[in-house]
């Protein structure tokens, strides 16, 4: 069964929130048009500084719907795009994705899933408290789950809107977990 995109959201400015769009225009090899993480090289206002001239693996960030939903059972109300996310999607698992998943979004756009959102101490000044919940330890190994969400590059442009479908495509074999970029 598809997933489903639930809203699309830009900002021409470094704010930690985007606001909602009716629609979104994704541009090949550089992200949303009019949003200020679009680029070929790195936009993250931070890695900018001493990484500029690196290829941007962050032009795209996607985050599941379903993580507001837990949210919301511990207290934090988050909708769509407060967090920082260019869509906001229901009915896949995107921290489950391998590096490499291909995303067909509606009629025509494909984004090539790079890797897991590292959050920041800024969703502590969004609700605090919040960011001690975006993680989560694995008991097996130890290791820190990040849960906000996965970055990704435009494959193929397109226009994407609300209650567009997407299809996974897996990547072929043997499949690498997504890790933090």
């Amino acid at each position: 069964m598809p997933g489903q995109v639930t809203a699309v959201s830009r900002n021409e400015r470094y704010s930690f929130s985007k606001p909602n769009r009716d629609s979104i225009r994704l541009l090949t090899g550089l992200g949303v048009e009019g949003d200020v993480h679009a680029g070929e090289t790195i936009r993250h206002q931070f890695r900018m500084t001493y990484e500029p001239n690196l290829p941007n693996p962050r032009q795209v960030h996607l985050m599941h719907e379903e993580l507001f939903d837990e949210l919301a059972l511990k207290g934090f109300t988050v909708s769509a795009g407060q967090l920082g996310e260019n869509i906001t999607t229901r009915g896949i698992d995107l921290l489950g994705l391998p590096t490499g998943a291909l995303l067909h979004l509606g009629e025509q756009a494909v984004l090539e899933v790079t890797g897991l959102r590292n959050p920041c101490s800024k969703i502590n000044d969004f609700r605090k408290g919040l960011l001690g919940e975006v993680f989560a330890m694995d008991p097996l190994s130890g290791e820190f789950t990040f849960k906000c969400g996965v970055m990704a590059v435009v494959r193929r442009g397109g226009t994407v809107r609300p209650d567009d479908f997407i299809q996974v495509e897996p990547p072929p074999p043997p499949h690498r977990p997504l890790e933090r970029v």
